[in-house]
């Protein structure tokens, strides 16, 4: 898995494409993709690149291979509908749709931290600070995302808007009430603590009143939220949506 800001390879593209086909048909599992050498011909592939794109997808599970008669690749699971940095996440799709809520979160972050560098007071910041210890000592990926929610609920309230701190908080409850599933992505680790060590970075920012950091911090937060291998279902990358 490529680091992030790097340019994605062929089977890598080409598992996103297969993953965002799935998602957007809402394939059932169990479903035959076909075999091995029909994917090849409708992706424009070589037999070393198809290897590599079913390894990818085998090792996320959402496919399986069978060899033999009556084989082929088939659906396993559902692809995850958000990737958030190093989270892949699944929602009820009962609700609204989560990529919307990510990017409206994000819009509402960006215009609330320029606020609360202004205006937050030694209790914002120690409120900022605890969630930032609930990041770094998450034993699981559902609580690093509700520790993170925290930590920008707690930026809007700093912000001293009620009407926006408001609806961060109604965006953030349907988050965590729709969240059926949440996955590290393999091979997370300098992602997670790069991701930990800019939140730290925007509450001493924040506690500083240092808006020329902050600016900066929040630029390399946008960044860690999009997945070089899969923008569309990045908050950022929405726009790239199929």
């Amino acid at each position: 898995m490529p680091r992030e800001g790097t340019t994605p390879s062929r089977a890598q593209q080409v598992a996103a494409a297969i993953e965002n086909e799935l998602l957007a048909n809402r394939t059932p599992v169990g479903t035959s993709l076909g075999r091995r050498t029909d994917l090849m011909e409708h992706h424009q592939v070589s037999p070393m690149i198809m290897n590599e794109v079913l390894r990818i997808l085998r090792d996320r599970g959402l496919v399986v291979v069978r060899p033999g008669p009556g084989g082929g690749v088939f659906v396993a699971s559902q692809p995850p509908q958000v990737r958030l940095g190093a989270l892949d996440l699944w929602f009820s799709e009962s609700g609204p749709d989560p990529l919307d809520l990510f990017e409206a979160r994000t819009h509402l972050e960006d215009v609330l931290t320029s606020v609360a560098v202004d205006r937050a007071g030694p209790a914002d910041v120690r409120a900022l600070e605890w969630a930032v210890e609930e990041m770094r000592g998450a034993a699981e990926p559902r609580s690093f995302l509700e520790a993170n929610l925290r930590f920008h609920q707690a930026i809007a309230r700093a912000a001293r808007i009620p009407v926006l701190a408001g609806m961060y908080e109604a965006i953030a409850a349907i988050v965590t009430g729709n969240l059926k599933r949440a996955e590290l992505l393999p091979g997370h680790e300098e992602m997670y603590a790069h991701n930990i060590e800019v939140h730290a970075g925007i509450a001493a920012a924040i506690r500083d009143h240092d808006r020329e950091a902050l600016d900066k911090l929040m630029s390399l937060h946008r960044h860690d939220l999009v997945r070089a291998v899969d923008p569309s279902r990045s908050p950022t990358g929405h726009d790239q949506k199929p």
